[in-house]
């Protein structure tokens, strides 16, 4: 009989269990490789859908009036004569000046109080702590359609409808929403600080303004933009609280443009999404200067508390 050599049976018996567990390894790349390609094919299109109508908007001011209902995101015949026509058709600087005051003093009013108001609920411990903060969470419940007309009264007895103020002097008051979301960032905070800090003379306010606030500056940036795209955007007190061209807001002045367009008249559209487009670059801009501390506060929102 023929030996066989003992070099040549590791050889035999270690190839096919090398082809074997080469599968595994080979198909665990491709199956990651697919998942990444579905998951930004998704993202990709997802992204067009929520940016296509702001694309169709810059389109649409830069074409003439026959041609903003075409749906042609590339304008046949582009022209500029629209960013001209909207400073002649309506005071719009005086809407930007206007909402742009009333933006800053809603957002600014609004995260100062609402910051205040979560400070006390997160740092000092007092009996009814738990209950007062579920009260004030519940006023979170209401519609804003049924405090509206109480609002209302409220405001025309001190005399200040037909002016700027009730469009933003109820944020002195503070947000439920707002305080709940400073209240889970503050209770993160450790208490080490506050209590050294008392220790050397510091009180309440000092602690609160010089260790809280900047150790969660990315909640009240958050809260900042938050409000401030809500104010720039608002609709509805405008509509019931202002009276006179001179006050109106974007929005309300938008709504007049419309319906001085609108049924018996004849319908400028290229006015009005022009000046859409003009009252929109704000809010992009705000957005991109805060991005940083905007994604971080949302991050870091549910790890607090």
């Amino acid at each position: 009989m023929t030996a066989v050599p003992a070099a040549a049976t590791p050889e035999v018996a270690v190839a096919p269990g090398a082809a074997e567990g080469a599968g595994p390894r080979r198909t665990q790349p491709a199956r990651r490789r697919w998942t990444r390609a579905i998951v930004v094919t998704t993202l990709v299109a997802l992204t067009v859908v929520f940016i296509y109508p702001l694309i169709w908007l810059l389109s649409a001011s830069f074409k003439p009036r026959a041609e903003v209902f075409d749906n042609r995101l590339i304008p046949a015949t582009p022209t500029l004569e629209n960013y001209v026509t909207v400073w002649q058709e309506a005071p719009l600087a005086l809407w930007l000046v206007n909402t742009l005051v009333v933006t800053a003093l809603a957002a600014g009013t609004v995260t100062l109080s609402s910051a205040l108001v979560a400070w006390g609920f997160a740092y000092f411990r007092f009996r009814g702590r738990g209950a007062l903060f579920g009260l004030v969470l519940a006023t979170m419940m209401l519609p804003g359609a049924v405090t509206l007309i109480p609002t209302f009264l409220i405001w025309n007895a001190l005399g200040l409808v037909g002016t700027n103020v009730p469009l933003w002097a109820g944020n002195m008051f503070g947000s439920a929403f707002y305080i709940f979301l400073l209240r889970q960032f503050f209770l993160g905070l450790p208490r080490e600080p506050f209590e050294a800090a008392k220790l050397d003379g510091a009180n309440n306010w000092v602690m609160f303004w010089r260790i809280a606030v900047p150790l969660c500056r990315p909640a009240i940036v958050l809260t900042f933009l938050f409000e401030a795209q809500a104010s720039w955007t608002d609709l509805m007190r405008p509509l019931v609280y202002l009276q006179d061209s001179s006050t109106y807001t974007i929005p309300r002045g938008l709504k007049a443009l419309i319906d001085q367009f609108g049924p018996g008249g004849e319908s400028q559209w290229e006015v009005v999404v022009t000046a859409s487009v003009i009252t929109t670059v704000p809010m992009i801009v705000l957005f991109f200067l805060g991005q940083r501390h905007f994604v971080q506060g949302i991050s870091t929102t549910g790890s607090k508390g």
